[in-house]
């Protein structure tokens, strides 16, 4: 597995791989990795690509009070981890070689990222979105791979990339869970044992909303109460937001109706995490 620092050397080997009739794809990460990361890399090695993962902690994207500073980082241990799983190449790059001069332009998607994280994050989508342009421009990439989890990032980045003209496909995979149900996140490590447990109610929560809705309950203000009293009962966690929109352009919705998605974000301390749950067919 190849380790590149810098640009030109990933232009170069991508180039390589073309001549010799690879497809590329991009998986973007910011390190840390666990199975969740080593999922997305399972499904770009099914395409038979040349697989690249991007290792970086983008500043843009961290807000003044947010945790650049001590976002966990072990490239190491990546390393380990990417090699076992089928990366070709990683791309690991300096925060100055992908901001050489301070930052002038950037990339917004508009109301996707005003609303669930970007109304509690301001500027966190215009961090994400931009550092991703610069990845597709860096990698040129045939698919890139993002986590459903994140799922207004994958929203969002898919517009983009539709709207600039990006000539790839971006390809949403599953949400991976630890054994007892919590979303994996690397954000997983600063939670306390008593935080770790209380953490489940998150998928709890979805879980029950889920059943909710197939025994005929439509109304999205309705369950999202449902679901905060049920995290604030049970648990010291603070609700962020709880929120049931249209899962294909994140739109509000009075009633469930197609393709919906039910989102939260609680605060465990200091620790933020999101899950989210998608229904179809209703």
């Amino acid at each position: 597995m190849i380790i590149c620092k810098l640009i030109s050397e990933v232009r170069q080997i991508v180039k390589d791989q073309r001549a010799n009739g690879r497809s590329i794809a991009l998986v973007p990460t910011m390190g840390f990795l666990h199975q969740g990361h080593l999922t997305l890399v399972e499904e770009a090695k099914k395409s038979g690509a040349f697989v690249v993962m991007s290792i970086f902690v983008n500043p843009l994207q961290f807000g003044p009070n947010e945790d650049f500073a001590r976002y966990p980082r072990d490239l190491e241990q990546d390393a380990q981890k990417a090699a076992g799983a089928g990366v070709d190449m990683i791309f690991n790059p300096e925060v100055d070689e992908m901001y050489p001069t301070r930052n002038l332009t950037y990339v917004e998607v508009g109301e996707l990222g005003d609303t669930l994280c970007g109304a509690s994050r301001p500027g966190h989508f215009r961090g994400v979105t931009t550092v991703v342009s610069k990845l597709l421009h860096c990698v040129q990439p045939d698919r890139a791979y993002f986590g459903q989890k994140d799922y207004q990032q994958y929203l969002i980045v898919r517009q983009m990339v539709q709207d600039l003209n990006f000539p790839l496909e971006v390809i949403a995979v599953p949400i991976v869970r630890e054994e007892d149900g919590l979303a994996m996140s690397s954000r997983n490590v600063y939670l306390t044992p008593e935080q770790r447990t209380e953490a489940l109610v998150l998928q709890r929560s979805l879980t029950e909303a889920e059943k909710w809705v197939h025994q005929g309950e439509r109304s999205a203000q309705v369950i999202a109460e449902q679901i905060k009293a049920k995290i604030t009962n049970e648990t010291s966690g603070e609700v962020d937001y709880v929120e049931i929109r249209s899962a294909d352009d994140l739109s509000a919705l009075a009633t469930l109706q197609g393709k919906v998605l039910i989102a939260l974000a609680v605060r465990f301390g200091s620790t933020r995490l999101i899950d989210n749950k998608v229904l179809e067919g209703l």
